[in-house]
């Protein structure tokens, strides 16, 4: 075995003794418990290489070390395949969600599922079963404050909503939120231009930024109203279990798990049934969310995505099984719904 492979065991044990533990890790609970077969010192010296290069950092009232965001990367890339569950989990999960009747059931069962295995927070997409497009969106002042927006679909329908802006805006302004809503929404699908809409606010210029936010967060009510595209979520209790893992930010992640625009975000990259996306940190977008790791995938029959569903928790999690439990669950319930 060379260096870089020792190292990465170092590493794999760093991260397995810091999730089960959630003590630092010290290099004679390295030697002690995992056979690598190298002395304290070598273990020392690679621990000293992998904390140079930031993949395992020192908390300051301790000896040992913990994996830092880049970390539990590395070890995620690492992971060659994701292990299979058990016959005896796999069964569980079938008996589970089995002779559910409706679609709400299959919805509420399969994130309280997720939600158990992973003990987690569980985010499911409803389904798209939809096909509307979106025809027009028109946005009108009612006020200096207050603007009324009418989005318009090929299949007629006409929902309203009314946005509180919190500060005056200027005829020039509405006018320029509602070229960018028509440029990037026109044309898609209800529930593509809800993952759209929901990049919109970050990529307005500065002066529109507040207002493109109001904006779009009563557009995503519009956009996803729809019973079948609606969210669920299950296990937020979970969080509060290690608070520790949150330092100072554990109100802004439950916060921003209230936010229908957050989470949709969270899903969007998880559009591939075949592939799990894990998001590690401060790899997530939100800034409320860069305490939290986000293992998702998408789910449906082949060739067609219905939805997209996965967990959030702490960045201390268990990454291999909860990769196994999302991929699996999300595998039946492709199944279950396809089977319609």
């Amino acid at each position: 075995m060379n260096a870089d492979e020792r190292r990465l065991q170092v590493l794999r044990a760093i991260v397995a003794d810091y999730v089960s533990t959630h003590e630092p890790v010290g290099s004679k609970a390295i030697v002690d418990r995992h056979n690598l077969g190298v002395s304290s010192a070598t273990v020392r010296n690679d621990m000293a290489a992998l904390e140079e290069e930031g993949y395992i950092a020192q908390p300051h009232t301790s000896a040992g070390r913990v994996p830092t965001d880049k970390g539990y990367r590395l070890f995620v890339d690492r992971l060659h395949e994701v292990k299979p569950l058990s016959s005896a989990e796999r069964r569980a999960i079938q008996h589970f969600l089995e002779g559910t009747l409706d679609l709400d059931e299959v919805m509420r069962r399969s994130v309280r599922l997720l939600a158990q295995l992973t003990r987690q927070v569980a985010v499911v997409q409803y389904p798209t079963l939809t096909r509307s497009t979106v025809r027009h969106v028109e946005v009108v002042p009612i006020t200096q404050a207050r603007l009324m927006l009418v989005l318009i679909t090929d299949t007629g329908r006409v929902d309203q909503r009314v946005v509180e802006l919190g500060d005056v805006i200027t005829e020039d302004a509405t006018a320029r939120i509602r070229t960018v809503l028509n440029s990037t929404l026109v044309g898609r699908r209800l529930t593509e231009a809800s993952a759209l809409v929901a990049e919109l606010p970050e990529e307005a210029p500065p002066e529109l930024r507040d207002a493109m936010l109001r904006v779009c967060t009563v557009l995503i009510e519009s956009l996803v109203e729809h019973p079948e595209e609606r969210l669920v979520l299950g296990g937020t209790a979970n969080l509060t279990r290690n608070v520790t893992d949150f330092p100072g930010s554990l109100r802004k992640v439950m916060e921003a798990l209230e936010e229908q625009v957050v989470v949709l975000k969270l899903l969007a990259a998880s559009r591939d049934p075949s592939t799990v996306t894990v998001r590690i940190g401060e790899e997530n977008e939100a800034e409320e969310m860069r305490s939290t790791s986000v293992v998702s995938i998408g789910y449906g029959s082949p060739g067609m995505i219905l939805g997209g569903m996965g967990v959030v928790g702490p960045t201390r999690m268990d990454y291999a099984g909860t990769m196994a439990s999302v991929r699996a669950v999300a595998a039946y319930v492709g199944e279950i719904l396809a089977g319609r």
